[in-house]
C-alpha cells in the first residue's frame, strides 16, 4: 500500500522530511541503467513542479527533466512527451551513458541548446504520465490538490486566457489516470496544498 503525506479519515499521518524521502531513495535499487528513476505524477497545478525543486535540491546533484520540457500542445494526449522522452534521455541512460536534452522553451516556441543529463544516482521525472505503467520509476511520488485551487495556480501561471485549454486538459489527464490506474501503484501521496521546503 502506497505510504501517505495526505489527510486520511483517521487523522493527519506524521510528515516526511526531504532528508529522510532522499535517504529511503536513494537506497533503492537503479531502475534505468545505474539511475533511481523517481516519478512525481498527478494532476496539473498540483505542486509537482514545486516539490521536485524540493527533493532535488536535498538530492544533490539530481536532475530533473519535466514533461514541459518538451513540446505536449494542450489538445495533445498527456502522454506526447513520453516518447521523445525515451528517445533523448531513458535510453542513454539505461546504457549507462549522459543524455542529450533540449529543453522546449513554451514562451519563445523553440527548443534550447544542448544539454547533458548525467547518469547520476537519481534522476527526477515530473510532470503528467511520469508513473504510468511503463515507466521505469524505482519510486512514484503523486501530488494532488482540489480542483478550484489547480485551477487557479494554473490560470496563475499560463494566464486566464488559457481557461478552455486547461478545463479540456484535466479532462483528458483524469481520463489518462483512470485508464492507467497511476494511483494506485504510487509509493508516496503527497497533500499539494501544505508541504513546505522542509517537510512534506
Amino acid at each position: 500500500m502506497p505510504q501517505s503525506a495526505m489527510p486520511s479519515p483517521a487523522g493527519p499521518r506524521p510528515s516526511v522530511t526531504y532528508p529522510a524521502l532522499a535517504a529511503r531513495l536513494l537506497a533503492l535499487p537503479p531502475s534505468c541503467g545505474p539511475v533511481r528513476i523517481v516519478a512525481v505524477d498527478g494532476p496539473s497545478g498540483a505542486g509537482k513542479s514545486t516539490f521536485a525543486d524540493h527533493l532535488a535540491e536535498v538530492l544533490v546533484g539530481a536532475p530533473v527533466v519535466r514533461s514541459d520540457d518538451f513540446r505536449v500542445p494542450w489538445d495533445a494526449d498527456p502522454l506526447t512527451w513520453w516518447e521523445p522522452l525515451r528517445h533523448a534521455v531513458l535510453d542513454p541512460l539505461r546504457d549507462g551513458r549522459p543524455a542529450v536534452l533540449r529543453r522546449y522553451d513554451w514562451h519563445r516556441d523553440r527548443y534550447g541548446p544542448e544539454e547533458r543529463v548525467p547518469p547520476a544516482p537519481v534522476l527526477i521525472i515530473e510532470g503528467v504520465g511520469s508513473a504510468w505503467a511503463k515507466s521505469p520509476a524505482a519510486y512514484r511520488i503523486w501530488i494532488d490538490a482540489p480542483y478550484d485551487l489547480r485551477r487557479a495556480r494554473a490560470l496563475d501561471r499560463d494566464g486566464p486566457e488559457y481557461t478552455g485549454a486547461w478545463e479540456d486538459w484535466a479532462v483528458r489527464e483524469q481520463a489518462h489516470f483512470a485508464a492507467d490506474a497511476t494511483l494506485d501503484r504510487c509509493d508516496l501521496l503527497v497533500d499539494g496544498t501544505t508541504f513546505t521546503p522542509h517537510r512534506l
